[in-house]
């Protein structure tokens, strides 16, 4: 049964930002479960000391530190390597070698990767399995700050907890009070900005990635990208979703169930 929003009275001070902010940057905030987010945005707003949104828009055209701001809060950035390290090992034992089967080149897409955690996760696999050289990875995101941290791959001690001990030890060196990964995993992915609402999607991908971030999303705005990363799926590709993010109804997008969190496309 599809999520409902509590009834609110309008705001039209918000619902000018929204419009803003859709205008100027292509970013729909009606996209978003409106809740979750307007609490989100009203505790960054006052957080700066303004009183309102159309202030606080005027002041994010101004600047761009705040705007970044705005874009790190809208896109709850909190990521870790090998999280649900569960759901990585199927992805290792089970799917990747289906994908491999055939021998030729995999081409693999992290979305909404955020500061870079899932998709480096996902190099370290290829690369202990001597798939990496016959991969590619794309890895996009909307923030282009996050973007950057990607890039720049450093990274505090604690996002590396799941991180296998051998496996650390493997792709990053200690660099002051952060830890870098590897320029071999940096090379083979290829970081880009995205908008999973409004861009087209490349097609062909045996693998999709797409973990906890449609849970911020309308119901209206999920559909629309189920039937998309469908779309972009070769026949026999999967889309690895979140933990809380189960596809009740996959078969109305070509999906199948197959391991948990795990959907084949027909």
């Amino acid at each position: 049964m599809a999520e409902r929003e509590p009834i609110a009275a309008p705001d039209p001070d918000y619902a000018g930002f929204i419009h803003n902010i859709n205008k100027s940057t292509g970013i729909d905030l009606a996209q978003y479960k409106e809740a979750q987010m307007k609490r989100r945005l009203t505790t960054l707003r006052m957080k700066n000391g303004y009183h309102s949104f159309s202030e606080f828009y005027a002041a994010m055209m101004k600047d761009k530190a705040l705007f970044y701001e705005f874009l790190d809060r809208m896109t709850i950035n909190v990521s870790e390597f090998w999280r649900n390290p569960n759901r990585w090992e199927v992805l290792r034992d089970t799917i990747l070698p289906e994908l491999t089967k055939n021998g030729r080149r995999l081409k693999l897409w992290s979305a909404a990767c955020s500061t870079g955690e899932e998709p480096y996760t996902l190099a370290m696999i290829l690369s202990d399995k001597n798939l990496l050289t016959q991969t590619g990875i794309l890895a996009t995101d909307i923030d282009d700050g996050a973007l950057a941290k990607a890039k720049q791959g450093l990274y505090l001690e604690r996002s590396l907890k799941d991180v296998p001990k051998d496996v650390a030890a493997r792709y990053f060196a200690p660099e002051g009070p952060m830890f870098k990964v590897s320029e071999t995993l940096k090379k083979s992915i290829d970081f880009r900005k995205q908008n999973l609402l409004l861009d087209k999607f490349d097609e062909g991908f045996d693998l999709i990635i797409c973990r906890n971030v449609m849970i911020y999303f309308t119901e209206e705005a999920k559909n629309k990208l189920y039937h998309k990363f469908s779309a972009s799926l070769r026949p026999g590709g999967y889309l690895f979703v979140g933990s809380t993010e189960q596809i009740f109804t996959p078969a109305q997008y070509g999906f199948e169930s197959t391991e948990t969190f795990f959907y084949r496309k027909k």
